[in-house]
């Protein structure tokens, strides 16, 4: 079963409507944005920095959860220089991309390794590998998954479960479209050999290589069409 968190929208959304149109049994989680109705069956409402909310998602697909791969694909920003951040704001940015995250990795996790089996894949950022202004919270928060896969790849590979991140770049979905001026999206275009952002299939693409290759694992892959 193909679990989504972060799947009402953007790139979540799309591996979500991509894995249900190829036959996989999927499930997906929301926050604020609500799904349209075609999606309402497969998305559930869960806040992933409440273990309680996670649990509840859990177990209402029990039944169903064998052979466990977990897209983390939940996420917010927060854009503003360091000196002038509102300290809670920042915070959350952290609650949600990092320990969110955790949180539901932990409450799959003893299922994987009784199962013999799971496939762990989270989203991270070039943010965390470029200077960037105004993006401390968000590139520190997807930074940190990087040590969290080499830690849990260390404790859990012996079961089958892998777990890998996409260091994804500017894309034609979700950041490289809709949060990103125009005049910055020219420069970043201008960085990449191939003068244009990451199409959606290409993310597809990656995910199903790490859900299927079992020798990757605790490492992180660079999706972002060498930007320099």
């Amino acid at each position: 079963m193909i679990l989504i968190t972060g799947a009402s929208r953007s790139i979540g959304n799309f591996l979500l409507k991509s894995f249900r149109d190829e036959g996989e049994i999927v499930s997906g989680t929301y926050n604020s944005t609500i799904p349209v109705s075609e999606l309402e069956d497969i998305l559930f409402q869960v806040d992933i920095t409440d273990r309680n909310s996670i649990d509840l998602w859990i177990r209402s697909l029990k039944s169903g959860l064998k052979n466990i791969v977990l897209i983390n694909c939940a996420s917010i920003s927060y854009s503003v220089f360091a000196h002038k951040s509102d300290i809670q704001k920042w915070k959350n940015v952290i609650d949600v991309n990092l320990i969110g995250t955790f949180n539901v990795i932990h409450t799959l996790l003893p299922l994987m390794r009784e199962q013999g089996y799971g496939r762990i894949i989270n989203f991270s950022s070039v943010v965390a590998q470029l200077p960037t202004p105004g993006v401390s919270a968000y590139a520190a928060s997807k930074s940190a998954l990087w040590g969290l896969a080499k830690s849990l790849a260390a404790e859990n590979g012996s079961k089958n479960i892998t777990i890998n991140n996409i260091n994804l770049g500017y894309a034609n979905i979700g950041m490289g479209i809709n949060d990103v001026p125009q005049e910055y999206q020219l420069l970043m275009k201008n960085r990449i050999p191939s003068e244009k952002f990451c199409e959606p299939e290409n993310i597809l693409k990656t995910v199903k290589y790490l859900i299927d290759t079992d020798y990757i694992n605790g490492t992180t892959i660079d999706l972002n069409g060498a930007l320099i």
